[in-house]
């Protein structure tokens, strides 16, 4: 990563979205946020709230938090408002959830929670885009993938928006009408968070490091424009159909299928570079994070085939639970604890020895982790994540609870690598420090002024 600076919240970021993830998967697993009963429950909506605002969007706020500047070859701009952003961000998502598990509990202060939880994370995300904005401004042209993070950061602000929107009418602080709002307005919140924010963002970024890690050319992909454009496409066909739903004028979810079609273009396209990237490799054996990566990205696949032939035949609303478990589990937390495997020793790495390179031995990056023990954890995880997702097609609660309960084994397990390879556990002691090198902290900044290599 020439020229950018680590940033020094990144592993902050990442720390809180891995004890989201555990906390939320912990519920799953004693049945608490069962989807199977009932969807739209306001147990079921905290378990989501803690997977996709608590997870996803604190593990991309840090991905790109460190990785923004390495698209533009820029420094990061208004870094020093990340952390009141974390802090937002938790207390937020924490107020959020309780506020929903107090709706099933008719708590009195549950209006007041959703309402406070609701702003808190608007106000915690809208501070990141903020720095990615002011960040990717300061580049001219843009490349490719600071393109689609810029889609990415435009979704992020639109899913918020609605979610406030929804918190206030179900808190009562909207007029009543506005209920009648959710119900076609709730689709657009997910496919622009799970689809626009998240995904999107998630595909630019690998334009970039998937080469990085793979040491393939960034020439490699021959169809990123035409997946930006797909995409984008699609993004803008739904905002137009939430301006539809916002007037109350008809046609609106036939007009969500064009965006559908759209984005199965753009992912078509978009695994046929993979394809390429794949072959024009210089790593001859892929490395665990890329090889864990392929799982999530034959769960996208599935996922994106499955929503396609379940509107054709019309079973979306049956179907709909077990693809959103897919994609989010499979291809999203798949991903993202594929990246984190890497992303997390690399980082430690450049830390801990970058002060240091040159003047003596250094260890590896391979050698801060295990991966004959972490390639389990990564089966066990996916074998877990298919269990799920027939389970919810069965409607099998029991099934559903088992493979939840190995899913948050794999889970904890990967965490655990991570924690192992940020204090250098895995390193032989006598080459663990040597002298000038920087110990790393497990998720607070070491404050030590330096820039990568």
């Amino acid at each position: 990563m020439p020229s950018a600076s680590l940033s020094r919240w990144t592993m902050g970021y990442f720390a809180a979205a891995c004890l989201f993830l555990l906390i939320g998967q912990a519920l799953l697993a004693a049945g608490y946020g069962d989807p199977i009963s009932a969807v739209e429950a306001p147990s079921t909506l905290a378990v989501v709230h803690l997977f996709t605002a608590g997870w996803l969007g604190l593990l991309m706020s840090g991905a790109l938090l460190q990785f923004v500047p390495v698209l533009i070859a820029k420094p990061l701009k208004g870094e020093g408002a990340a952390f009141p952003a974390l802090g937002a961000i938790v207390a937020g998502a924490s107020s959020l959830v309780i506020g929903f598990a107090g709706m099933a509990g008719d708590l009195s202060l549950a209006p007041h929670l959703l309402t406070c939880g609701a702003l808190l994370l608007a106000g915690g995300y809208l501070c990141v885009a903020a720095i990615l904005v002011l960040t990717i401004a300061t580049a001219r042209p843009l490349g490719l993938p600071a393109r689609f993070v810029t889609v990415g950061l435009f979704c992020l602000c639109a899913t918020f928006g609605l979610g406030v929107i929804f918190a206030l009418a179900l808190s009562g602080f909207l007029p009543a009408s506005w209920l009648a709002f959710l119900p076609d307005a709730l689709p657009l919140h997910v496919a622009l968070g799970l689809g626009g924010w998240l995904s999107f963002s998630a595909l630019g970024v690998s334009y970039r490091l998937l080469p990085m890690f793979m040491l393939a050319p960034d020439s490699a992909s021959r169809f990123g424009g035409k997946v930006w454009i797909a995409g984008s496409a699609a993004i803008a066909v739904l905002t137009a159909v939430l301006a539809m739903v916002l007037a109350d004028v008809p046609g609106a979810r036939i007009i969500m299928v064009a965006a559908l079609g759209l984005s199965v273009v753009g992912l078509g396209l978009y695994g046929a570079d993979l394809l390429t990237i794949y072959r024009a490799r210089r790593r001859p054996q892929l490395e665990l994070n890329s090889l864990a990566s392929i799982a999530a990205f034959a769960a996208l696949a599935a996922g994106a085939l499955w929503l396609t032939l379940a509107t054709i035949a019309g079973r979306l609303g049956e179907d709909v639970p077990a693809i959103v478990y897919l994609l989010g589990f499979g291809w999203l937390t798949g991903l993202g604890l594929a990246k984190l495997y890497k992303i997390v020793p690399f980082l430690t790495w450049l830390e801990c020895y970058g002060p240091v390179l040159g003047r003596g031995p250094t260890p590896r990056v391979q050698d801060l982790v295990n991966e004959p023990r972490a390639r389990l954890w990564f089966a066990m995880f996916h074998c877990a994540v298919v269990a799920s997702t027939v389970s919810l097609v069965l409607g099998s609660n029991l099934l559903f609870r088992s493979a939840a309960s190995l899913q948050f084994a794999a889970i904890a397990g990967l965490c655990f690598e991570f924690f192992r390879a940020r204090s250098l556990m895995e390193v032989e002691p006598n080459k663990r420090l040597p002298a000038g090198a920087v110990r790393p902290n497990f998720f607070l900044p070491s404050f030590h002024p330096m820039r990568s290599q």
